[in-house]
């Protein structure tokens, strides 16, 4: 494969977000040249367990910067060889404070030059250049706020999910615009922002819930737990997903409890949380008595997604996993890493090269002029005249499908009236309101903005005839089921290439197309189980937690990314390319910490709360007014030596924080001591007078927002991320856009999400049907726009 063989990246960013992102263009064959400081990047030394390198760059940054070169430079030196190296790529990866070059200027000097800039909270608005952590910025996107026993501590996603779901959009956000610049020769500013990011991928869009239930005034404390979920056994713990009223339902079967399927007690989520400790209580008085394999086979028998709750040691001991080969040797040896989560064509990607040592390629990098023209004509979105058909349902595929479209491909989401769209069910929390309830689900118009919608009903040979001229006429189909539904509809990669041989066919099977879990399902809070994300969330005193979403975005960003790069591989080989993607293996990906440390350095990384290995005293704060009906936590997080100096003069220096020591180890071996200390200073003061004093000290802090109030965030409103549009149901919504900004394009969202079958007749129209056979398929219900069964 072709891959991008023919791109140069310049990835001058250090730490995971842009690492991971220029990962994954060197993963198919791009010359990523990472552009580092005298000191190299910080990761090149950290090991989370503070394992003896021993000399050696630590086994996360190998991972990380694999089958990259190294350079020592600085970007504001147009002198030296960084100024050869910029003028020579298709694309800059960076990551500095807004005011630490002129970025125009720069981009002035390199036409068609592709900029992306990756900060915490973007390079415009009231908080750009702000300090912040991983902990901080799940503070301040409503994130950590929503994530708890209820009247209890919230709790932080562990795994730094910002830096590894910022690489993942960034990427396709990138790549899309390397393309545009390849035949236009218009280059682009990508600035991204890590809070928008991390708000879109764990949040479940509770903003626009809440916008849909009219915008009530926000009250009380929102954190709560999804139940049932992990559960613990009789040795260890099991996650379960229950999302439909037909797996619940299943549940209460398992769990040997029919008479709760008959009285509803339990149906609703409200229900069960309102009623936590007596739901409990039922749950576990089953769960306790059993393993957790013989929950999982029988939960599995019942088709109720589920999953061994795995860390980096258990994970290497999965049938699914092994019989898939999805961890190899690193290239340097020393650890075990997981291999790119796609294939093409059936065949993995090429084996990774060792990591570079820091400055082993200076002087030593090749001239080369950029292939593109100089810039002419229109400046268009850069998917322009791309056709997708998007046969996805939920979370994962249609936020593929969907960021494609708002890069301006042409989607055509298909659901059908016999089964809509899983994630339509949602609306059900509306159907007092709306008679229409379908139309109403949060999650479905917040994934599916910028397409158009068509009802086919693939079992009825009429409604396959109507899906194969689509995917005639299409650039990609792309699907997310258990890979049995398409299989059994007959779309198979030979039918689609008999079809359109220039059609690529994109498949996001949950466990993979092959392997003995390959037909379970599955649904992003699985992955999080199965993957290790829950393993490191939740409070130490308690037990593993879901983190509630990111794996379904990060497997889209993934698929998003292949099709992309079976777009430029067409533009070689002339012909489609069958990719597939697994949901889990996307998990893993950005889990490889937990791999890596066990088998490198035999140490399993666990949950530590609010705690982190990277920062000390890192956690959350009452502040002065606290209670359950107005939460005030304070998030702090003190990654430096000068952050900790910092804080101590915002302090004045009491007396039991002076003998902590400046290291990060010292604070860390100290922490409890500090928090207690912490939690009297804060108890009495104001939390946005701290916030205020401590940013404008240097040290990362943030309130803790309500995920229902976001679109009232003032950063959100200065970078214009969520967008106002109107929906013919619900009216007008502030809907998340993308989690960055192009320097060419005012806004993203185009068009509300379809409403069920709502273009069913122009769709039709164009492809030739009239409107006698128009209202035959209506008839047939081979087309519709209710639910069929209500």
């Amino acid at each position: 494969m072709h891959g991008l063989k023919g791109l140069r990246v310049v990835d001058h960013s250090t730490g995971i977000a842009g690492p991971y992102c220029s990962k994954l263009f060197a993963d198919v064959g791009a010359d990523v040249i990472k552009l580092e400081a005298a000191g190299g990047d910080p990761l090149r030394s950290w090991s989370t367990s503070g394992a003896d390198l021993s000399g050696k760059d630590g086994g996360l940054f190998r991972y990380l910067n694999a089958s990259k070169r190294s350079v020592v430079g600085a970007l504001d030196d147009i002198q030296a060889e960084a100024e050869g190296l910029v003028a020579s790529a298709d694309l800059l990866i960076e990551d500095l404070p807004p005011d630490a070059f002129e970025r125009q200027t720069l981009l002035k000097r390199h036409s068609g030059l592709v900029l992306l800039s990756i900060t915490p909270f973007g390079l415009t608005g009231p908080m750009a250049g702000r300090p912040a952590t991983d902990f901080t910025i799940q503070a301040e996107c409503g994130s950590l706020g929503a994530r708890g026993r209820p009247g209890g501590e919230p709790y932080q996603a562990g795994g730094g999910v910002a830096a590894w779901t910022g690489g993942s959009f960034a990427a396709v956000a990138a790549l899309a615009a390397v393309r545009r610049a390849q035949t236009t020769g218009h280059g682009e500013h990508v600035d991204f922002s890590l809070q928008e990011v991390t708000a879109l991928a764990t949040n479940c869009y509770l903003d626009l819930m809440w916008g849909i239930l009219g915008r009530p005034p926000v009250v009380g404390s929102l954190p709560n737990i999804e139940t049932p979920s992990i559960e613990p056994t009789s040795d260890g713990f099991v996650g379960f997903t229950t999302y439909s009223a037909q797996q619940m339902s299943d549940f209460l079967l398992m769990i040997e409890r029919p008479d709760l399927r008959e009285s509803g007690a339990f149906d609703m989520f409200a229900q069960r949380l309102g009623n936590l400790a007596a739901w409990e209580e039922v749950v576990h008085a089953y769960t306790r008595k059993h393993t957790t394999d013989e929950i999982i086979e029988l939960a599995q028998l019942l088709r109720i997604p589920v999953a061994p709750i795995s860390t980096g040691q258990t994970v290497l001991e999965h049938e699914q996993i092994q019989a898939r080969g999805v961890f190899a040797d690193d290239p340097s040896g020393g650890f075990k890493r997981p291999l790119p989560p796609y294939s093409v064509d059936g065949n993995p990607l090429a084996p990774p090269r060792r990591a570079p040592h820091l400055g082993e390629h200076s002087g030593r990098i090749e001239a080369r002029t950029p292939k593109r023209p100089p810039p002419g004509g229109e400046c268009h979105l850069p998917l322009a005249g791309m056709r997708i058909v998007d046969a996805t349902t939920w979370w994962a595929g249609p936020i593929a499908t969907q960021t494609l479209a708002m890069l301006g491909a042409e989607v055509i989401h298909v659901e059908s009236v016999q089964r809509i769209d899983g994630s339509r069910s949602v609306g059900g929390t509306f159907s007092a309101q709306h008679e229409d309830w379908w139309e109403c689900s949060f999650i479905f118009q917040s994934a599916n903005t910028n397409k158009r919608g068509l009802t086919l009903d693939l079992s009825n040979p009429k409604g396959m005839a109507i899906f194969e001229a689509l995917i005639a006429k299409a650039d990609a189909l792309v699907e997310n089921f258990s890979p049995r539904v398409m299989d059994g509809f007959g779309v198979t990669w030979d039918r689609v290439q008999a079809l359109n041989p220039r059609c690529h066919y994109v498949r996001m099977p949950a466990f993979g197309l092959d392997g003995p879990c390959h037909e379970h399902v599955g649904f992003a809070a699985t992955m999080e189980q199965m993957a290790g994300l829950s393993w490191l969330t939740g409070h130490t005193e308690d037990q593993p937690r879901i983190q509630r979403g990111p794996c379904d975005p990060l497997a889209g960003m993934h698929a998003a990314f292949a099709l992309l790069v079976v777009m430029a591989e067409r533009d070689e080989s002339g012909r489609g390319h069958f990719v597939e993607c697994s949901m889990l293996e996307a998990a893993l990906n950005v889990t490889a910490e937990q791999v890596i440390e066990y088998t490198g350095y035999g140490n399993l990384m666990e949950r530590q709360g609010n705690r982190s290995p990277e920062a000390a005293p890192q956690g959350l704060y009452p502040c002065a007014g606290h209670s359950p009906e107005a939460p005030q936590w304070l998030a702090l997080s003190v990654e430096s030596k000068r952050q900790w100096e910092a804080l101590l003069d915002w302090l004045d220096h009491p007396e039991w924080a002076t003998g902590v020591g400046s290291h990060l180890i010292a604070r860390r071996q100290r922490q409890d001591e500090l928090d207690e200390a912490l939690r009297r200073v804060f108890a009495e003061r104001d939390r946005d007078a701290c916030v205020a004093e401590l940013i404008a000290a240097g040290v990362p802090a943030a309130p803790v927002i309500d995920p229902r109030a976001l679109a009232e965030h003032p950063q959100f409103v200065a970078r214009g991320f969520l967008e106002q549009i109107e929906h013919p149901v619900v009216g007008s919504q502030a809907t998340m856009g993308a989690p960055f900004r192009y320097a060419s394009v005012d806004r993203w969202l185009t068009r509300a999400a379809p409403l069920l079958g709502e273009h069913n007749t122009e769709i039709l129209r164009e492809l030739g049907y009239d409107d006698a056979e128009i209202e035959a398929l209506v008839a047939q219900r081979v087309i519709g726009e209710r639910p069929a069964n209500l």
